[in-house]
């Protein structure tokens, strides 16, 4: 849907341009977008490499391990159905860790594992090897969808992307941001606890 969206917008861009003789225009924005583009992947690229490696350090030093340990009983109050000591809590950790600092990119295989092992879980939920609530096949469960809005609504210390964006396009203070961050993705991080919270209490997955 999105896709024939964008292409719609272009077209009509390319034929408004047209008929007011803009053509000039619409090539030089798209070479210097081009350019802009090219200039961000880089820059991005650096900065993601940077705290990716540094997440890679932390996790071999044992730190992940330990911050999993503390912060376990959040996980616990989450995911109430989730056993203890499966596969899925270390990458549900690890996804939260990593968007708490802000690194939305680092962030995405831990949780597509993460989603995988709850997969998992629900099939062995209904082949009877453990108990809990079963869904049909197809229909998310209540840890699917409760993963799903923590790392959509994640809380962040440190909005690296935004930073960046901010630094690449000139700002003054490109940090200024980390203050309204916070609050903003705390606001919504409550928010989104609180709705799966009422959601399991009432019965719905």
């Amino acid at each position: 849907m999105l896709n024939f969206l964008w292409a719609g917008m272009i077209l009509v861009g390319i034929i408004f341009a047209a008929f007011t003789g803009r053509m000039p225009e619409i090539t030089n924005a798209a070479l210097d977008s081009s350019k802009e583009a090219i200039t961000l992947c880089i820059t991005m690229m650096g900065v993601m490499s940077l705290w990716v490696g540094l997440m890679e350090i932390a996790a071999k030093a044992g730190i992940i391990r330990s911050a999993s340990r503390r912060i376990r009983p959040f996980i616990r109050f989450l995911f109430p159905s989730l056993p203890d000591g499966h596969p899925a809590t270390e990458h549900i950790t690890t996804n939260i860790i990593a968007n708490v600092l802000g690194l939305g990119w680092a962030a995405t295989p831990a949780g597509l594992k993460a989603m995988e092992e709850l997969s998992k879980l629900e099939e062995d939920r209904r082949r009877g090897r453990l108990s809990g609530p079963v869904r049909k096949p197809g229909i998310a469960s209540n840890e699917m969808c409760t993963f799903l809005i923590l790392n959509i609504s994640s809380l962040q210390l440190i909005p690296v992307n935004v930073i960046a964006y901010r630094s690449q396009y000139g700002s003054v203070n490109p940090a200024a941001i980390v203050g309204a961050g916070i609050a903003a993705t705390a606001v919504s991080t409550a928010a989104g606890i609180l709705y799966c919270k009422i959601m399991d209490r009432g019965g719905t997955g």
